[in-house]
């Protein structure tokens, strides 16, 4: 049977192009799909007609666009949706199983993926209240709304939200989601690997009754990339620091990208560490310690030898498993040459001097393995001499983490831009210096791990204030 194929999606219409690409498994030659590209020419004559999409999308009331992410969302998580026009399907093991063998995520952890992005689904309302700080989700509807007693007004900053996204974790794509319910068409460009997902969720909405005019799905090049960044009002772009620097400075495009997460445990509570172990561990390795909001530093005062030796002893179980086994924890690496480069990387840097990886001693392999034709790293946890260490603010795609010792009054000013900090502490002072630091993206009060998401929360930016901006209006008396 021939590979499926996955079509481009122009504000809905499947068009298939002369230029076809196909992904197989990692570790395999067999194709998965075979998937149209589109080239820069056709996104930008699309993007002159996305006041269409939005108006088709907008002549939805809230009510009914909340309704529809309720519906959506079951259709998600177990319905069989199609993956073109042609008659391919795909239901909820064939999504887990192809997905698991393009982006290496184990079966378990697209589970738990797809569970977050239906209570996305599930819970939009609430969502839509938090970023909204209160207001009632009609405010998208009619411009006007209530804060607090006082009357506002906000009016869209764009008529489409374009999206670069990555391939690193299926639940990146929760972030992009609430456009649809705030009444804003999505351009997304999919990850090379991970087409899967942006899919299954657009077909979900569609099928639940969205206009399909809401959707377009661009697998595209860089050229197309920067198209989709230059020509949408506004845009989220995920990647590291390579792609994400040259938009660091457009207010245009909100950037996702390494969050250097941080746990830090103050002076009051350093002796216990052994009761917080468990969110350490949570926070450096849950969903394969593929997220953003996974700890890549934990900041101490003292005995950052000793929980770096027990960090490093529990991650010691943590092996490669079969991609369906149900304790499989380390997801495989898509690109090998990645793979291979983080593991030199790490190496140079613990050999230049002034950071042990503790790790080494309690594994019986080299970091680098191997299992069924895929790459694995185990996890890694080092000690660094000092916060100016390479490796002391470093992330990479799979469970690392540095443990470095700084002193209780100089951790907020040493710890550098995160996206989330879990700090673990009752002192005043450290809690206020942190709620006052613009390099604090989300803080965790206490023993919560890096890694746990309210969704009510702003995950990073609010993406209501990105998307509508407030604006002034004065009525004449008795107009």
């Amino acid at each position: 049977m021939s590979a499926p194929h996955v079509p481009v999606l122009r504000q809905g219409v499947e068009y298939t192009s002369l230029d076809l690409s196909e992904l197989c498994g990692i570790g395999s030659e067999e194709p998965l799909a075979r998937i149209s590209q589109c080239n820069a020419g056709l996104i930008k004559r699309d993007l002159r007609r996305q006041d269409q999409a939005a108006a088709k999308l907008r002549a939805l009331g809230s009510e009914q666009l909340l309704d529809i992410c309720k519906r959506a969302g079951e259709l998600f998580l177990n319905g069989e949706l199609p993956l073109n026009g042609e008659g391919d399907t795909q239901t909820r093991e064939q999504y887990i199983a192809t997905l698991s063998k393009t982006s290496g995520l184990p079966h378990v952890l697209v589970r738990r993926n797809m569970q977050k992005i239906f209570t996305v689904f599930d819970g939009m309302r609430d969502i839509l209240s938090g970023l909204m700080r209160g207001m009632n989700a009609n405010v998208v509807e009619t411009g006007f709304g209530d804060h607090g007693g006082i009357p506002v007004h906000y009016s869209p900053t764009t008529n489409a939200l374009g999206v670069v996204l990555p391939s690193n974790s299926p639940g990146v794509n929760s972030i992009w989601m609430p456009a649809i319910a705030l009444g804003i068409p999505v351009v997304l460009k999919p990850g090379r690997e991970e087409p899967w997902t942006p899919l299954r969720i657009m077909q979900a909405f569609i099928a639940a009754g969205c206009p399909a005019e809401a959707f377009s799905f661009y697998p595209t090049d860089h050229e197309g990339s920067g198209i989709i960044l230059e020509r949408c009002g506004r845009t989220l772009l995920f990647g590291d620091v390579t792609v994400t620097d040259a938009y660091a400075h457009d207010t245009r495009v909100q950037i996702h990208g390494p969050g250097r997460s941080k746990v830090l445990i103050g002076k009051d509570e350093i002796d216990n560490w052994r009761k917080h172990l468990p969110v350490l561990l949570d926070s450096v390795a849950a969903n394969g310690g593929r997220s953003c909001i996974n700890a890549s530093t934990i900041l101490v005062p003292s005995h950052g030898a000793e929980i770096a030796d027990a960090l490093a002893q529990e991650l010691a179980a943590h092996q490669p498993r079969e991609p369906d086994a149900d304790d499989a924890t380390l997801s495989a690496f898509a690109n090998r040459r990645f793979a291979e480069f983080i593991d030199a990387k790490i190496s140079e840097d613990v050999a230049a001097g002034g950071a042990v990886d503790v790790t080494a001693k309690h594994r019986e392999q080299p970091r680098a393995q191997e299992l069924a034709g895929a790459p694995y790293l185990l996890p890694t946890i080092v000690h660094c001499a000092n916060i100016e260490h390479p490796l002391a603010k470093t992330e990479f795609l799979f469970p690392f983490a540095s443990v470095v010792e700084v002193p209780h009054e100089e951790m907020v000013a040493a710890m550098g831009p995160s996206l989330v900090v879990s700090a673990i502490t009752k002192d005043e002072q450290l809690v206020a210096d942190l709620t006052r630091s613009h390099d604090v993206d989300r803080l965790n009060l206490g023993p919560v791990p890096t890694s746990h998401v309210e969704w009510d929360q702003p995950h990073e930016g609010n993406l209501f204030e990105f998307l509508y901006e407030r604006r002034a209006i004065q009525r004449a008396k008795d107009w």
